[in-house]
């Protein structure tokens, strides 16, 4: 499981501070106990090459007996386990230095690998399905040795109607480099061939808007910057407004012709089938959000309040509503993430100790280190490793948090399922992240007795449930809207986008009942969201932002069992259908009650920092 890319598109808060290099080995992590080196993962990838042909010897022979039904699926297992091993080397070794040639080499190879891993194995899926639901749950019985993979054949076997025969099947996995060509068209061009705008600041200094300068600039404490840097940045994806929408658009043709291909009634239903999640909970999200827009709104108020503005625009979105100068070295960082987290107990915060201690984190910024923040949790024998860009400032420390909640799952479900069932879904991958951000935040509230302070922190939190709930709710509508315009026949240009999402943003932000002001120039902000070519992917971070605020306010309130419930969802791994592991730890998200939960919590904070502007008028 990796987790990428907090900052840049989650968590609407200054990404960019003064960079601070690594001042030791100690604050890198330490890949060589992976693979020793290139030369040694060369070795294992031509092994694991070879060993693919194994495979071929199961083809026809799944339902043979149990004896070959286990050896065949241990086979695919461990196949599966190398694959992974070798691909989050290559990939992690890669985000060390972006402009090493050999490291792209080997990333490349084993995205290639992968490809072929899935080429092979193709057959085991419809030829599980030919054997049938009634003589596989004999063969399971037959062989205790093969219980381990009842999950499995049974998310196979829930999938029949969706699975097509052996040679569709292996024509659709021989696809699986061609299906990703919108996404990196939109990687391509927007990441290096656009020429981005320069504009002069206030103070006298220029900026360059690539995508890192408008995170960095949109921010600015002075109002007319902020202004310009929208204007420009927006300017300059407004004139590829035709381009980008071709590369959408083909995105969503791909995804309705995978879900046309594979019978399911539409897109939605294609990509979160296969986890077993009901629409319920996508459209239930989607209808509670929009029920509390007002929410929202008192938001965007008590922000123009705090930074002294009389109406409020889109480019006032992104200051800090209290500025902090604070700074969190990385050591300081570490003991408030282990403190924070004594109200999940020994264990989880001796995992998190023991990962700071030897080395399972690359914590500086390096040049060529690629940005963000990320957990892979796929080295299944070893353990997770943590890539950070850490900066010293607060929403360094919450993103420490956050990565390691990602850490901590990861480890508990490594050392608790087998390999197979050891990857948990997306749809719960949130939940311990947004988890330890709440324990941080009440940690540092309790122990602070500034107002200034305390305001900081509240205002943080306000901002991350902004941007992790309402705004990516906003884009899980976007995304159901677009993709049901194809659904119906119509054409979907970038004017036309850029309507969709227009409307949207306009109606989340009330433009028209005077809350926060959108210009024409900036619903083109679509084009701008990587994340759109991960089909029907952003609900989750608001759906796990909900269970876990709903856990977290029952774990500090000390209710009998929450905790034990949530230590048993975080060992689960994938061992279940995400949704109902989920359920089993109290949190039923096809309902209402988690997001009205996590709407009472964000007025809760309100009235908090409003008690406190009160206090001091």
């Amino acid at each position: 499981m990796i987790m990428k890319l907090k900052c840049l598109f989650l968590v609407t808060a200054f990404c960019f501070s003064p960079v601070i290099f690594a001042k030791s080995d100690y604050d890198r992590w330490d890949l060589s106990v992976i693979y020793k080196d290139a030369k040694a993962w060369g070795q294992a990838a031509d092994r694991f090459e070879k060993d693919l042909v194994v495979l071929e010897k199961c083809k026809g022979k799944l339902g043979s007996s149990a004896a070959t039904l286990k050896r065949c699926l241990g086979t695919m297992e461990n196949l599966a386990k190398e694959n992974a091993r070798l691909n989050s080397y290559a990939s992690m070794l890669y985000d060390e230095n972006t402009r090493e040639p050999v490291s792209l080499e080997l990333d490349q190879r084993g995205k290639l690998l992968a490809t072929k891993f899935g080429q092979h194995s193709s057959f085991v899926r419809p030829e599980l399905l030919s054997v049938g639901k009634q003589k596989l749950d004999r063969l399971v019985r037959q062989d205790k040795g093969l219980a381990v993979y009842k999950h499995m054949i049974d998310s196979i076997l829930l999938a029949a109607p969706h699975t097509l025969g052996k040679k569709e099947e292996a024509l659709l996995a021989d696809t699986g480099l061609l299906s990703g060509a919108p996404r990196n068209m939109y990687s391509v061009f927007a990441n290096a061939d656009m020429q981005w705008p320069t504009v002069k600041l206030e103070d006298g200094s220029s900026a360059r808007l690539d995508q890192a300068g408008y995170g960095r600039y949109r921010g600015a404490l002075n109002r007319d910057d902020r202004k310009k840097v929208f204007n420009s940045f927006w300017s300059k994806w407004k004139e590829y407004e035709r381009t980008f929408g071709m590369s959408y658009y083909s995105q969503v043709q791909r995804d309705y012709f995978y879900s046309k291909v594979r019978n399911y009634p539409n897109s939605l239903a294609s990509a979160i089938g296969a986890n077993n999640i009901p629409e319920a909970v996508y459209r239930t999200l989607v209808k509670e959000v929009n029920a509390n827009l007002d929410t929202l709104h008192r938001y965007f108020r008590l922000r123009a309040r705090m930074l002294g503005i009389d109406k409020m625009h889109y480019y006032d979105i992104y200051p800090p509503m209290v500025k902090s100068d604070k700074r969190f070295g990385i050591e300081e960082g570490k003991q408030l993430v282990l403190k924070s987290l004594a109200p999940l107990g020994d264990e989880v915060v001796d995992v998190v100790r023991t990962g700071f201690e030897n080395r399972w984190m690359d914590v500086y910024p390096q040049p060529g280190k690629r940005s963000g923040a990320y957990m892979n949790g796929r080295v299944y024998d070893l353990h997770p490793f943590v890539l950070m860009n850490y900066n010293e400032d607060y929403d360094a420390v919450s993103t420490l948090a956050h990565e390691w909640g990602h850490a901590i799952h990861s480890y508990l479900s490594n050392s608790n399922q087998s390999f197979i069932n050891s990857r948990y879904a997306i749809f719960n991958a949130e939940v311990a992240s947004t988890l330890n951000e709440a324990l941080l935040l009440d940690y540092m509230l309790k122990n602070t007795t500034s107002d200034e302070d305390r305001l900081f922190y509240l205002g943080s939190a306000l901002e991350q449930l902004r941007g992790t709930f309402f705004r990516q709710t906003m884009f899980a509508e976007f995304e159901l809207k677009a993709h049901e315009v194809v659904e119906n026949g119509e054409p979907l240009s970038g004017k036309r986008l850029t309507q969709i999402y227009g409307d949207l943003l306009k109606r989340y932000h009330g433009h028209d009942k005077g809350v926060v002001h959108i210009d024409d120039l900036y619903t083109v902000e679509w084009a701008y969201i990587p994340h759109f070519y991960m089909n029907f992917y952003v609900y989750q971070y608001a759906t796990s932002i909900s269970a876990s605020s709903l856990i977290a306010d029952d774990i500090m309130a000390g209710k009998p069992g929450v905790l034990d419930r949530y230590m048993t969802l975080l060992k689960a791994g994938g061992s279940d259908y995400p949704y109902e592991l989920l359920k089993t730890a109290g949190v039923d998200l096809a309902s209402p009650e988690p997001y009205r939960a996590l709407i009472k919590r964000m007025n809760d904070i309100m009235d908090q920092i409003e008690a406190i502007l009160k206090k001091r008028e």
